[in-house]
């Protein structure tokens, strides 16, 4: 079940909270390949880009925190993932974007054009396996959270902590950038379904939720179990 958040381009823009930590799953790219690029400031909800807009550039997380997502034709959006400091996004298949792309907070973004890395990757085979393995972990990812979506809520959000906290090197405690609403259009429940279900897994003794922001993971064993 999807969430029903309605999509507007005129959110309101407001200061940013900071991810402390890069992601594990970083696909580190060489200097050379940074060096291609320029790096943008993205305002809180700005657009990066559209879905069906060409895909002319691949992108890197720098600082901050990205979203891609789709709007469905009543308005509902789902989330496809989320990007953290050192994570790449934008590579497609084809000639277009097939999501659209936000700044969950305010962030800074390195611009690498497409066809330039493509060249660089026919010339060097080190490039080539970096972007290849880009492509894998892609995929992975959404593998990932096509399984996640057919699970509990209880299941649902236990397996997104547990993903924030391994792209947060295994932290016991996580910062999360995104609102309570992104993880509902995430994970395909309603706001009121995270929330309550936050206040489950903080009964139970699984989490601590200091702040709306900050969560503690107090039981792996019990997350990992509905995790499984």
């Amino acid at each position: 079940m999807l969430s029903q958040t309605m999509v507007t381009r005129n959110s309101l823009r407001q200061p940013a909270e900071r991810v402390a930590r890069p992601a594990a799953n970083v696909i580190s790219f060489g200097s050379s390949i940074d060096m291609m690029g320029a790096q943008m400031p993205f305002a809180r909800n700005a657009e990066i880009y559209g879905e069906n807009e060409p895909a002319d550039y691949l992108y890197k997380v720098v600082s901050g925190a990205v979203r891609t997502y789709k709007v469905l034709n009543d308005g509902r959006r789902q989330i496809g993932s989320f990007y953290l400091p050192g994570d790449m996004f934008g590579l497609e298949i084809g000639d277009d974007h097939t999501f659209s792309a936000e700044a969950v907070i305010d962030c800074k973004v390195l611009v690498i054009k497409r066809s330039a890395l493509v060249a660089l990757a026919g010339r060097d085979s080190g490039t080539a396996r970096q972007l290849w393995t880009l492509a894998a972990a892609e995929l992975q990812r959404a593998q990932d959270h096509i399984m996640l979506l057919i699970k509990t809520a209880q299941e649902r959000v236990a397996g997104f902590l547990m993903e924030m906290s391994s792209r947060n090197f295994g932290a016991s405690e996580v910062e999360l950038p995104m609102s309570r609403q992104d993880i509902a259009d995430y994970l395909g429940l309603t706001v009121e379904t995270v929330s309550r279900t936050l206040t489950q897994l903080e009964n139970s003794g699984a989490i601590a939720v200091p702040t709306s922001r900050r969560i503690v993971l107090r039981s792996r064993g019990a997350l990992n179990r509905l995790n499984a």
